[in-house]
Formats: structure tokens, sequence, C-alpha cells
């Protein structure tokens, strides 16, 4: 339970916090790596929801929970482990729909460098710690203040940063969600099999 609500909070603290956040405030936002996300938090509800219902068949005794616990903690690792295949084979396409929604904001705001889209790109910019697409000129661009140029110029790079950090953090969770999911699944088959022993010698 306490794992899946980790998760939850996980998911969640990636949707709505950090840079990822203001590419959702768009009405353009990369599909597939918020899609990932809402599979994670998901994930985490099922899981607390069957943590309950594992608690509750070792409380009781009961076989027949256990065992529903066991079988539902192998579809959830089956999905951990589909989950972590697909985030893998997707990030560059995620990487690609990011970079793609701000170079549409940039084409806006150097079409119209004032009003909403001025305001669009510098919540981007002040998210990112970047300005501009590094080659191209930044000036007349909404640039964060004390923002270290050239060096963080490119936000195209940055985003890509962004993408690889938030991933690589989903990675080590998804595999400290699957070590709990199987030791999860060993404690209660033994839990099972003690159970059916004990009634049998009783």
């Amino acid at each position: 339970q306490l794992a899946g609500l980790a998760v939850i909070a996980f998911g969640l603290w990636l949707r709505f916090g950090g840079p990822m956040a203001e590419f959702a405030t768009d009405k353009k936002s990369p599909e597939l790596f918020f899609m990932g996300l809402y599979v994670l938090v998901g994930a985490g509800a099922i899981m607390s929801a069957v943590g309950f219902f594992g608690c509750c068949g070792a409380a009781r005794e009961s076989q027949c929970l256990i065992g529903t616990f066991f079988a539902c903690l192998l579809v959830i690792f089956a999905g951990e482990v589909t989950a972590g295949v697909f985030a893998f084979i997707g990030k560059k396409v995620a990487i690609q729909e990011a970079q793609k929604i701000y170079e549409d904001a940039y084409e806006d705001y150097m079409k119209n460098p004032v009003g909403k889209v001025n305001s669009t790109i510098y919540r981007y910019h002040v998210a990112l710690q970047c300005c501009g697409k590094g080659n191209v000129d930044q000036m007349g661009l909404p640039c964060p203040e004390n923002i270290q140029l050239p060096k963080a110029s490119n936000c195209l790079v940055e985003i890509q940063n962004v993408i690889d950090t938030h991933l690589h953090l989903v990675g080590i969770v998804g595999i400290a969600i699957a070590s709990i999911t199987i030791f999860g699944m060993i404690f209660s088959m033994v839990l099972c099999c003690t159970i059916r022993n004990m009634r049998e010698m009783i």
C-alpha cells in the first residue's frame, strides 16, 4: 500500500511539478510522456488497492485472498515491465514532441512578440532555465534573469536533458517497485503454502 501511494505521489509530482508541467499548461503537450505518467499513477492506485486486500488476506489467513493478491501482483509486474520497455522505446518520440512544442511557441513569439505568446515562451524559459535555440540570435527574447549565456542558450538541448532525467527517475522507481512486487509474490506464496500446511495438520 505504501509503495502504491509513493508511486501515485511520484507520478503526480512529475505531472504537475517541475519543468514538464509548463508543457501541459498549453493546448499542446507531449502526449506520450504524460500518457506514461498516467499509467504510472494508475498502477500506483491499483497497487494500493491490491495491498489492502493482501493485508486482509493475511489477517484472515484466507488462501483465496492471498492467491488473488499473488495474481494481481503478477499482472502489475507484467504491466511495469511493459511500461518500462514502452518508455525506453518512446523516449525519442517524447523528446521530439516536447521540442516541437517549444519550437512552435518560439515561432509564434517571433511573429508576434507581444501579448500572450510572450508570457508563454517566458514560462518555458523560466522552467527550463534556458533562452532561445542555441545558434539562433537571442536578441529580443524574454530570457530569465541571471541566466548563464551562452551555456544555457539552447532550450532544445535543455528539453532533452529534462526528459532524460525524468525518465531515468521513472526507471529507478519502476525497478524499485518491481523488486517490491517480486518480494510480495514470494512472501504471498510462502504464506499461502504455510496456511495450507497448517490446515492439513489440523
